[in-house]
C-alpha cells in the first residue's frame, strides 16, 4: 500500500461524511462515492408550505390518549411512564445478565407481561402500562412483540435527554460534511453495483459503467441496502458476515406532517407549551385484529418563534406504517387522492385533540406530507436496525459486521449518533441550531 493509501467510501450520509472526516485527518487520500444527487442521506429535508420539514426519523415521548381515545389523567400518565422506563431499564440490565440463557424467542413485551404481575398498580393501570410499553416500537421501527428480549442489550442508547432540533438538521448536515467536501472527492449519482476484492486493489464498478480502484473501501450504506444487494461483493462475502448481515433486522418508521391554518389544539393566548400525544391500542379506528396501531405526533406549533408552525408531526411504525406507505406509494403528493388518503388515516387521531370542531376551517389540513422510506432502494426499502425474536447470536454477529474483512481491505460502518451540545428547553428539549 502507498504511504498515502486511497481509501473508497460508500454512501454520503452521517456516516460516510464523518468517515472521510476522519480518515482525511489521519493521512489518508479519499473518494466518496454517493448514489444520490446530495449528501446526506436520511437526513433530508422537504418543503411544506414554505417551510423545512426533517423527513429523517427522530424519537418523541408524549401523553398518552387510551384505547377508547380519551386522555390519560396526568396521574396516571406520570405514573405509567415512570413504570414503563423502569421496566426498559430492567429489562436492559436482565438482557446483559441472562443473554446467553433466554430463549431467543422471547420478546421484550413478554418480559413487560411478567413484570407487571409484580407491581402494586391495579388491573386498570397494568394495561395502561402494557398499552404503553408498545411504544418502543417507534424506537426500532417495529412492534414490541417482535423486539428480541435475549439482544435487547444491543439497542445501543444515548445517556441523557434527547433532544429535538427545532430549525431542522440541515445547518447541523452543513456542519459535519464541511471536512470532506473541503478535503476529500465526492462524487455524486454513482450508484454502486459491484464491489470486487480479488485482486490487491478493490475495484468498484458504478450503474454508468465507471470503475473506481481503491487500497481500502468503507461501505456505510444502510443496513437495508446490505440485505439487497449481497450479489455486489465478488467474491462472495464470507459465511459469517452475509449470515450477520441477514440475522439483524430492519425496521419501518415512517412520519407524516400535517398542516393546518392554526393550530387548533393549543390556546390563542400565552406561550405555547410542547404538546405530545400518544394513541394507545385505537379501538375507533378501523384496522387488522391483533395488529398493533399505535400512533405518535408532536405539535410543531409549540417551537421557538422563529421555527414555530401549526404542523402536526405523526410517528407510524411496523405493519402500521407499512399500510400508509402501500397506499400512497404510487401517488402523486400534489393529488387529491394522496391527501384524501392521508387525512382518513389520521383524521381519527387529531380529532382526539383538545380544540378540534369538524366544522371549524381551523381544523381541516392545508398541507400534508409523508415519508416514504419504505420504497427507498438506496435507504435499504426502510429504516432502522433492530433485533427481533428469532435471533440466535446478535452478538456476534455485530461483531463480525464491526470487523468486515480486513484482510481484503473491506469495513463496514453506520449508525453515526450526533451528539449535540447546547442547553434544551426544561419542558420539551428543544434545541435551536
Amino acid at each position: 500500500m502507498s504511504p498515502k493509501p486511497h481509501v473508497g467510501i460508500i454512501g454520503a450520509g452521517l456516516s460516510g461524511l464523518r468517515c472521510a472526516d476522519v480518515l482525511v485527518q489521519n493521512g489518508a487520500q479519499v473518494t466518496i462515492l454517493e448514489a444520490r444527487d446530495r449528501l446526506g442521506g436520511r437526513v433530508h429535508q422537504a418543503e411544506l408550505e414554505g417551510r423545512l420539514v426533517d423527513l429523517g426519523p427522530n424519537w418523541i415521548h408524549g401523553a398518552p390518549f387510551s384505547r377508547d381515545g380519551e386522555p390519560v389523567s396526568e396521574y396516571n400518565t406520570g405514573l405509567i411512564s415512570e413504570a414503563v422506563w423502569t421496566t426498559i431499564d430492567k429489562a436492559f440490565e436482565y438482557s446483559n445478565k441472562n443473554k446467553h440463557t433466554i430463549p431467543p424467542e422471547r420478546s421484550l413485551y413478554d418480559f413487560f407481561k411478567e413484570t407487571v404481575k409484580e407491581t402494586s398498580l391495579s388491573p386498570e393501570e397494568e394495561q395502561l402500562l402494557l398499552d404503553a410499553c408498545k411504544l418502543w416500537g417507534a424506537y426500532v421501527g417495529e412492534p414490541i412483540e417482535r423486539q428480541s428480549l435475549k439482544f435487547f442489550h444491543l439497542e445501543e442508547c444515548i445517556d441523557g435527554n434527547n433532544f429535538f432540533v427545532a430549525s431542522t438538521y440541515k445547518r447541523i448536515l452543513e456542519y459535519v460534511a464541511k471536512a470532506a467536501q473541503s478535503d476529500a472527492t465526492i462524487k455524486l449519482n454513482q450508484k454502486v453495483v459491484k464491489i470486487d476484492t480479488s485482486n490487491d486493489q478493490i475495484s468498484i464498478t458504478t450503474s454508468a459503467g465507471e470503475t473506481h480502484t481503491f487500497d481500502e473501501v468503507v461501505v456505510t450504506c444502510p443496513l437495508g441496502w446490505l440485505k439487497n444487494n449481497l450479489s455486489a461483493f465478488t467474491p462472495a462475502l464470507p459465511a459469517p458476515l452475509t449470515s450477520a448481515i441477514k440475522s439483524i433486522s430492519y425496521g419501518r418508521l415512517e412520519k407524516v406532517f400535517v398542516r393546518f391554518p392554526r393550530a387548533f389544539w393549543q390556546p390563542d393566548t400565552g406561550t405555547a407549551k410542547p404538546f405530545f400525544a400518544q394513541f394507545l391500542e385505537p379501538n375507533y379506528v378501523e384496522h387488522p385484529a391483533g395488529v398493533e396501531w399505535n400512533q405518535e405526533c408532536m405539535s410543531l406549533a409549540s417551537l421557538p418563534e422563529d421555527c414555530a408552525q401549526p404542523t402536526l408531526l405523526f410517528y407510524t411504525y411496523g405493519p402500521s406504517g407499512a399500510h400508509i406507505v402501500s397506499r400512497i406509494a404510487d401517488l402523486d403528493p400534489a393529488s387529491q387522492e394522496y391527501r384524501d388518503t392521508l387525512i382518513g388515516f389520521l383524521e381519527p387521531f387529531y380529532a382526539r385533540l383538545p380544540g378540534y370542531n369538524a366544522l371549524s376551517k381551523d381544523c381541516v389540513p392545508s398541507a400534508i406530507l409523508a415519508t416514504k422510506w419504505q420504497t427507498d432502494e438506496l435507504g435499504g426499502y426502510g429504516s432502522y436496525s433492530n433485533f427481533q425474536v428469532g435471533l440466535e447470536q446478535g452478538g456476534k454477529d455485530i461483531e463480525v459486521m464491526r470487523a468486515g474483512v480486513a484482510e481484503k481491505g473491506l469495513w463496514f460502518a453506520g449508525g453515526t449518533y450526533l451528539a449535540i451540545c447546547g442547553t434544551g428547553d426544561d419542558d420539551g428539549g428543544i434545541l435551536e441550531w
